[in-house]
């Protein structure tokens, strides 16, 4: 479901945060995946995932000589990750989800009263 998509990058994107590189092409950048809408038919509406892009801020230069990444300068090179922001966006997805499971809890038990009705 595009819902565990959409978690799976934010447990990717605080994974990967505070990892480092030697260059700034090759450090972690934040993924997020991109939804497009798909109508089945006439008033419903879906999501799927279109495709998962690199997006959130540019990876960080750090000083730090010592570390055994470092380029000739002694410069590596944080990951471009937003942990706040991650977080953020990992509690409003679980909160989706939970409407969603609720959506449909709600819908099943209509479903059986309104069959209770007919008996």
């Amino acid at each position: 479901s595009a819902q565990l998509v959409r978690l799976n990058t934010t447990a990717s994107n605080l994974a990967n945060a505070g990892s480092v590189s030697g260059s700034k092409e090759d450090a972690f950048r934040a993924l997020k995946p991109v939804f497009r809408t798909v109508t089945n038919s006439e008033g419903v509406a879906t999501v799927t995932v279109d495709r998962v892009v690199e997006a959130g801020k540019d990876p960080e230069m750090r000083h730090a000589p010592d570390h055994p990444l470092a380029d000739a300068n002694g410069n590596v090179w944080a990951a471009g990750v937003d942990t706040a922001a991650e977080l953020v966006e990992m509690v409003e997805t679980a909160r989706q989800y939970q409407n969603n499971v609720q959506v449909l809890q709600t819908a099943k038990t209509l479903t059986l009263d309104t069959l209770r009705l007919g008996q």
